[in-house]
């Protein structure tokens, strides 16, 4: 091909300039109309897509370039935040979780001399071993999240020196050394009688 011929050939196809030139001018008006649209139901969008649009009308520019001392310094700041922000949620809740009466359950023990004073009442349900009560603790308490009252109990073994308790006794107990592989608990008094 000579230079003539690709003369003719550049001159008969329009160049990409003015191409898009032309389609730019057919499309400016529809492009113009088009914010127009989105100004009216901007207010009907959901969140999401109001977010998409933002996102996608973004510039592109970057943040400006920080040092690691820097973001590092950020880090810290909005870890701060967040602790005190759990912190106050936390105290808040607490609030809200306290009763205005004590709570339901295991009365709390007085310092019996025992290492560490535990002592709890409940109801003997069996007396058959020799010096060995079998006593059932009831326990009621407030679910911490969803403020159900829960029920529980839990049964031991406790140490009737005497024999002196029998089955449906109610009785206080408290926490001694090892006595045998099950026992660690030990009568103190007898509350109640079975009727």
């Amino acid at each position: 091909m000579t230079e003539e011929e690709k003369n003719d050939q550049t001159e008969e196809t329009p160049a990409p300039d003015e191409a898009a030139g032309s389609d730019d001018v057919a499309e400016a008006p529809a492009a113009e109309a088009a914010p127009e649209e989105d100004a009216g139901p901007a207010e009907a969008l959901s969140p999401k897509e109001r977010r998409r649009r933002e996102r996608s009308a973004h510039s592109g520019e970057a943040r400006p370039s920080r040092t690691v001392e820097e973001r590092t310094a950020e880090r810290v700041e909005r870890r701060r935040k967040k602790a005190e922000e759990r912190r106050r949620w936390r105290v808040k809740s607490r609030e809200k979780r306290k009763p205005a009466t004590p709570r339901e359950g295991t009365p709390r023990a007085e310092d019996t001399g025992t290492a560490n004073g535990r002592e709890r009442q409940g109801i003997v349900v069996s007396d058959k071993a020799e010096k060995t009560i079998t006593v059932q603790i009831d326990l009621a308490r407030q679910h911490r999240t969803y403020g159900k009252i829960v029920r529980t109990s839990s049964t031991l073994h406790a140490h009737d020196e005497s024999n002196a308790a029998s089955a449906g006794d109610t009785v206080r107990v408290v926490e001694s050394r090892p006595l045998s592989r099950l026992k660690r608990w030990r009568l103190v008094e007898i509350l109640e009688r079975a009727r």
